[in-house]
């Protein structure tokens, strides 16, 4: 088994103008994503997925629709990700994603009580997973010389894309949507940074990580401090809001 995924073109990268940043891809050099950072986001995502579906107790979802759900969550991302850059998913081009996703659901369903005790570790390491998902979505968009725009998008889709499928499935309102959970927010403020670093030549390495403090951060606070996007309010309400 191959230690590693490489990710694009070689290629160098230099400041540019604005106007030509905003406008024109970046590509960064040759980005090595290690099978072992893939395998666990893709673990933790799947145990969330899994832990999510084994509380709706309420819905008498079965051992196989837990697990389904748990590898829906690990590999949604990814393969949204991959699918909008017109590449082979990375899930059914390694033998490990699959067992390891649905190993991890698995894990998931059987250790809810032990995992829920846990809760913080758990939301910690979930906010880390997200920012690990926008990194490596952007970072591959951006190596496949995807302009920083769409660049940002598929790395937010990345990160947010199993929740989304979660609830699509299970057939729940989608949280990403609602008021409190800034999600799609942490994912945005990390990958605007990364493309924001890699255009003005700063190693994508760096750039990722950075990328991954900053969505850990921001979303760690949501939970912590009560962050939060206004809620949508007409716009003949704006006064009373202001005032609310």
């Amino acid at each position: 088994m191959p230690a590693s995924r490489l990710v694009g073109p070689t290629a160098s990268v230099s400041p540019r103008g604005i106007r030509a940043w905003f406008t024109d891809a970046v590509t960064t050099a040759l980005f090595v994503i290690p099978l072992w950072l893939d395998l666990t986001a893709v673990a933790i995502g799947a145990i969330q997925g899994a832990m999510f579906a084994a509380r709706l107790t309420g819905r008498r979802i079965d051992l196989l629709g837990v697990a389904l759900i748990g590898v829906i969550v690990g590999l949604g991302g990814g393969l949204m990700r991959d699918l909008l850059l017109n590449q082979l998913p990375a899930a059914i081009s390694d033998n490990w994603y699959i067992p390891v996703a649905t190993a991890a659901a698995l894990v998931g369903m059987l250790l809810l009580r032990v995992f829920t005790r846990l809760n913080g570790l758990i939301i910690a390491l979930d906010a880390v997973t997200i920012g690990l998902f926008g990194a490596i979505g952007t970072s591959k968009a951006l190596a496949y010389g995807v302009p920083v725009v769409p660049a940002v998008f598929i790395g937010v889709l990345a990160a947010v894309g199993g929740s989304i499928l979660r609830d699509v499935a299970l057939n729940l309102p989608i949280a990403l949507m609602h008021v409190g959970s800034l999600y799609a927010v942490a994912a945005t403020a990390g990958t605007v940074l990364l493309v924001v670093l890699v255009a003005f030549g700063v190693n994508i390495v760096v750039a990722a990580s950075a990328c991954v403090v900053v969505t850990t951060l921001t979303r760690l606070g949501s939970v912590r401090f009560g962050w939060s996007l206004p809620e949508q309010r007409a716009l003949g309400s704006w006064r009373v809001w202001r005032r609310a």
